[in-house]
Order: C-alpha cells, then sequence, then structure tokens
C-alpha cells in the first residue's frame, strides 16, 4: 500500500500579525507549525500502514523551511518525505498548488492520498478536491471514520452536518479528513533520531514536469489583493450582578438608547 499525505506548513494563528501599512502578513519571527487538520491526515496513513503495511510518505509545497513540517512527519512515523521547492511555484493559489502536488503525485504513485480538511491560513478547503481531480481519481471529503480498506476498495463514513454518509470508492483515492477521525500520536524519540538523519528529496517543476504556465503567480486564476485585519469594536460594557440585575440594567440602556 503506498500512502501519500499531503501537508503543508502554516503560521500559528496565534502568533498572526498584519502590517498596518502595507496589510500584509509579518512572518518575520513567527514560528511555523504543520496545519492541525493535516496532523490528522498523518495519523490516518499511519493507522493504515500499521493495519495493512506499506510506506507512508509525506509531501508538501514550500520554501525550504517547510522542510522542518517534513522532519516533523517522519518523527511520527512517515516513512519519507518529498519537498516541492522551485522558484516557479511562487505565488500558486489552490488551482496551482493542486496542479503541482498532482503532477508530483503522478511521479510518486499512490494507493491512497490524504489531506486535511483545510489550512487553518486560507480555510478554501478547496486543493484536495482540486488535487483529486487533476489526478482523475474519486475523492471523499470530511472523512471521520474509515470502516474497511480490502481488495482495492474502502468504506468510510463521511461527516455531515446531520450526521455522516457512508460511502465507497475504488483505488487509488483522495481523502480529505476531519479531526473526529483520530488523535495524532506524539513523535518519538526513535522517530526523532530518524527524522535529524532523513534525507528529504527535493522536487522542481523540472523533476516532475509540469508545465510552467500552469505554476505559481502566472498559473493562478486568482490572486489575493488585499489582507486586512477586522477592526477594532468599542464602546462595549460588562453586565455585573445576578441575572435579573443584568437584565434591568440591559433593559434600562436600550431605554436610554431608545432601542425600546
Amino acid at each position: 500500500m503506498k500512502i501519500i499525505v499531503c501537508i503543508k506548513q502554516v503560521p500559528d494563528t496565534s502568533e498572526v500579525r498584519i502590517n498596518p501599512e502595507t496589510n500584509t502578513l509579518i512572518r518575520e519571527g513567527v514560528p511555523s507549525i504543520i496545519n492541525p487538520f493535516d496532523l490528522h491526515a498523518i495519523e490516518a496513513g499511519l493507522q493504515i500502514k500499521d493495519k495493512t503495511g506499506g510506506k507512508v510518505t509525506a509531501l508538501t509545497m514550500g520554501p525550504p523551511q517547510a522542510e522542518n513540517a517534513l522532519r516533523e512527519a517522519i518523527s511520527m512515523g512517515a516513512d519519507e518525505a518529498v519537498l516541492l521547492t522551485d522558484r516557479a511555484f511562487a505565488g500558486s493559489d489552490t488551482w496551482a498548488t493542486a496542479y503541482t502536488l498532482a503532477a508530483a503525485i503522478k511521479k510518486l504513485g499512490a494507493d491512497i492520498i490524504f489531506c486535511g480538511k483545510q489550512a487553518i491560513d486560507g480555510d478554501t478547503a478547496q486543493v484536495g478536491p482540486e488535487t483529486a481531480e487533476f489526478l482523475n481519481i474519486p475523492h471523499i471529503a470530511y472523512v471521520r471514520k474509515i470502516e474497511k480498506i480490502q481488495d482495492g476498495y474502502l468504506r468510510v463514513q463521511r461527516l455531515m452536518d446531520d450526521g455522516y454518509d457512508i460511502v465507497e470508492s475504488s483505488l487509488p483515492v483522495l481523502l480529505t479528513v476531519v479531526k473526529e477521525l483520530n488523535t495524532p500520536r506524539l513523535p518519538s524519540i526513535k522517530g526523532k533520531i530518524a527524522a535529524k538523519k532523513a534525507v528529504i528529496k527535493k522536487m522542481g517543476h523540472s523533476e516532475i514536469e509540469a508545465d510552467e504556465n500552469n505554476l505559481g503567480l502566472k498559473g493562478s486564476p486568482t490572486q489575493v489583493k488585499n489582507i486586512f485585519a477586522p477592526p477594532k469594536k468599542s464602546g462595549r460594557t460588562m453586565l455585573e450582578g445576578t441575572p435579573e440585575e443584568q437584565v434591568n440594567t440591559l433593559a434600562e440602556a436600550l431605554r436610554r438608547a431608545k432601542c425600546l
């Protein structure tokens, strides 16, 4: 079983700051982490490997420092890691990112591809399904449980607003997963040693035989025009006292504001 887990290195959301003059993210000094949903994708791949055997490959696209995220995936138990890094990839939107990932996956080969349901920096939830479309394979989003994998097919539960669906698919298939699927394991001492020694395979656009017209900013049909912080709200009042006293205080304030 060949399993590929697509991960993304994202800024730690608790540390995100925006430059008020340029309205762009301040990345200097901001720690980066593996996208939290992708940790569940890694765990899903590792659990299948534990049950059926095979190999788990962590795959990401990004600058050289994204190698740190891949080493963390190896410390959790991934067998190998591939970094897609090339100046030609810079500025990619979801479409160009998915095209690039799909081109690499075609080269690497996979029976199951896992992705987190979305990245916490963009929140589009588009890259996983788009990658499957470029690969021309089935995909199932919001997987909350893997019930069975056997004889070239699998059965999963897909999280819905009012419960879940049971969906079956042939392999190869791409799954995007939600946090309800599992609890990611912690890196082991052995895993950390392996991660430190691991040789991360690097691939550029020529290695994956990608069309340069579909890469990076040039190949992106959408672009971010502006990023801004929501304006700070003021004039808040905290109500104190018993529930009855708070209600009376609120009612009096609404009367003064002529809202009642």
